[in-house]
């Protein structure tokens, strides 16, 4: 074969048994043919007596037979020699399994038959094995992408070709990039692996098997602490793997496995002991364990040993890194996305996300619910171009910005003019699409602008799905452009869907096919309920996503879902009150008709005296007239507006003092209480219990 071409071979390195199965499990004990000298109990020196071998792969190996050149004047083969190359085994038998028999000049010379011992595989003939299977090794251990794929691929790949057992072990905690352990160095056993024995009474074998897995794992510490200046500190720190019986490795495996050492580790070399060093530090160690009847370890299964060890530290390394990489993305995406949505009177909520794949889990979608004065929500959807940290962190930027400018209260058309211009603070090429929409419970209204975005669609009481006319407009990071707010129904009963375009568009379907099948399928869902009753909101955002086909996870999803309950008419009393000394007076009175009405006479007390003071203070500054509203809903809510844009501050009145304390009878009695200001001024708002 060309040394220069190389095909991947499969991963032992220590030949097959002849005549073995090769659907045999991995690791168990294989059984010679019958009529073999290990089948039927014969010694491997009966091969003396049978005459010389002249099959060219009983010296070569059945991998490398060459056709055997012929004396000239006969019809008989000349015998092959063997390969310089080929290492020249043991004479033990026991040890090696290679057979002898007399050569031409009457000496002993290897024949190529293996007195194979069933359970123990046929030793290494050849270097290129070697490379074979460190390369096949190495990939295998390369696939892994976290921590435990990494560990399992080194047992996989080493047990049963190159050790019976193996131990692994890696510090505790591990170390991530640059950071110092604090402490001393713990190292934890993180996985123990060995070869599935038989015992196979039937042919006389009966090994001297090692422990088991569970009885590795009892015997071996799960826990072992490396002391400066000791015995396994100095092997970790030389970094090249040691066999078990060199000096420093006996003094370092006790310290390692623990006091039953002796017990787990066999005599001679059939044990390699291999530090783990990552890009900056030690990490751990790996001990290689043969049983005492197989081949014992060569000194160029150091190397073997030492690749191993350095592509599993180098990959542990890097599943580390991605491991905390991960984590921090989570951590980012979820402080970027509400944990709870709010509950705003008139409205329920409910809402999604789906990253675009586990190897991506940011982006730049989001959504939000931000309750606004006078029982009014924002929704807010949006979606900043890429599926980077960066995108997320922009997105985080502008959904700190929108939740600002709601708390303004501006209308929606100017909430989306501010973020286009934060986004062009932001940098030129930072694009994003934007809905955002207010809903008023009281009017029964919504107000949506577009920026780009698509169109939410609304699912009416009745089971008919309709996709709202918005204007579309340009997306945020554009510069230059007016944006339009539509104001349309929103009925009770109705459910609003706002997404984004990983929802309906994919390399499989364009965006307006998907928003048809969107449509589709909320009109379906609806019928399964039947018209009079909408379908559960959590539902209805399961049955949403479900529309998703295998291949249509191209991008981040957002759900945000809105259920209008919306407040009645006859729940809401609204007044006007000129800024005179008169008006607390009327509000009092108005307020306390207005609880006859409802059947909260009970609240009748609390409700004149907050109301009072809450009007009194608007009179005191007030130009305007004043707003007075009631709402019953769960709770009873009482609003007060005025035009003065100053919020008032709750703070401790003296003793001396006439007034301030009309905040704090507002903060002890009501169940909760706000101020709000407006572009038109100022809301102030108290809640009570209603029965």
């Amino acid at each position: 074969m060309d040394s220069t071409r190389v095909t991947e071979q499969p991963t032992s390195f220590e030949r097959a048994q002849s005549g073995a199965d090769p659907a045999i499990p991995r690791g168990a004990m294989l059984r010679s043919p019958a009529g073999s000298p290990a089948a039927t109990g014969l010694p491997a020196q009966s091969h003396a007596s049978e005459p010389p071998a002249t099959d060219p792969a009983a010296t070569t190996g059945p991998e490398h037979a060459q056709p055997a050149a012929a004396d000239p004047g006969t019809h008989r083969p000349r015998p092959a020699t063997a390969p310089e190359h080929i290492p020249a085994q043991p004479a033990d038998q026991d040890r090696t399994g290679i057979g002898t028999g007399p050569g031409p000049s009457g000496q002993e010379r290897r024949t190529g038959h293996a007195a194979l011992t069933p359970g123990r595989p046929t030793p290494m003939r050849r270097d290129g094995d070697r490379l074979r299977f460190v390369g096949a090794a190495t990939r295998r251990i390369a696939r892994g992408i976290d921590l435990d794929e990494i560990v399992m691929g080194l047992c996989r790949a080493t047990v049963p070709t190159f050790s019976d057992a193996i131990l692994v072990y890696l510090r505790d905690p591990l170390p991530v990039g640059d950071e110092r352990p604090t402490g001393p160095m713990l190292l934890r056993l993180r996985r123990t692996d060995r070869i599935p024995e038989e015992r196979d009474t039937e042919s006389g074998f009966l090994p001297a098997l090692p422990p088991e897995p569970s009885e590795l794992t009892e015997l071996t510490a799960e826990l072992s602490e490396v002391r400066p200046g000791g015995a396994l500190a100095e092997v970790l720190r030389g970094v090249r793997p040691v066999f078990a019986d060199a000096p420093a490795a006996r003094a370092a495996l006790p310290e390692l496995l623990g006091h039953d050492a002796d017990a787990i580790v066999p005599a001679g070399q059939r044990a390699i002991l291999a530090p783990l060093r990552g890009r900056r530090r030690v990490i751990g160690a790996a001990v290689f364990l043969r049983r005492p009847e197989r081949l014992a370890f060569e000194a160029d299964d150091l190397l073997v040993a030492a690749q191993l060890a350095t592509h599993s530290a180098l990959g542990i390394d890097k599943a580390v890194l991605y491991g905390r990489e991960a984590y921090i993305a989570d951590e980012l995406q979820r402080t970027m996305l509400p944990e709870t949505l709010p509950q705003p009177t008139g409205v329920r909520l409910a809402s999604r996300y789906l990253p675009a794949a586990e190897t991506a889990r940011v982006g730049g979608d989001w959504y939000d619910a931000i309750p606004l004065p006078g029982s009014r929500v924002a929704l807010v959807v949006g979606d900043v171009m890429g599926h980077s940290m960066t995108s997320a962190a922009i997105m985080g930027q502008l959904r700190t910005t929108a939740q600002t400018l709601a708390g303004l209260d501006l209308p929606p058309q100017e909430v989306l003019h501010h973020l286009d211009e934060q986004a062009q603070r932001l940098g030129t090429d930072r694009m994003a699409t934007c809905l955002y929409a207010v809903y008023d419970p009281v009017n029964h209204r919504i107000t949506v602008a577009n920026a780009g975005h698509p169109p939410p669609v609304l699912l009416h009481l009745g089971g008919r799905a309709e996709v709202l006319r918005v204007p579309a407009g340009a997306p945020i990071g554009v510069g230059g452009v007016d944006f339009e707010a539509v104001e349309l129904d929103a009925p009770a009963g109705g459910t609003l869907l706002l997404y984004t375009d990983g929802l309906v568009e994919s390399r499989l379907r364009d965006v307006w096919t998907g928003i048809e099948q969107l449509r589709e399928k909320l009109a379906a869902t609806a019928q399964l309920t039947g018209p009079d009753h909408p379908p559960p909101l959590e539902a209805l955002c399961d049955e949403v996503l479900d529309m998703l086909g295998p291949g249509d996870r191209d991008d981040d999803i957002a759900l945000l879902a809105a259920r209008f309950d919306g407040i009645a008419p006859s729940d809401v009393a609204y007044w006007y009150l000129d800024p005179e000394e008169m008006a607390p007076g009327k509000a009092r009175r108005l307020a306390r008709r207005a609880l006859a009405r409802w059947g909260l006479e009970e609240l009748t007390d609390s409700v004149e005296l907050l109301v009072s003071e809450v009007v009194t203070n608007a009179v005191r500054y007030a130009s305007r007239p004043i707003t007075l509203r009631l709402l019953r809903t769960d709770v009873l809510r009482c609003e007060v507006g005025d035009d003065v844009p100053q919020l008032p501050r709750l703070r401790q009145a003296r003793a001396t003092d006439e007034g301030g304390r009309g905040l704090y009878l507002v903060n002890r009695l009501a169940r909760r209480w706000g101020a709000t200001r407006l572009s038109t001024g100022k809301v102030v708002w108290f809640e009570l219990n209603g029965s």
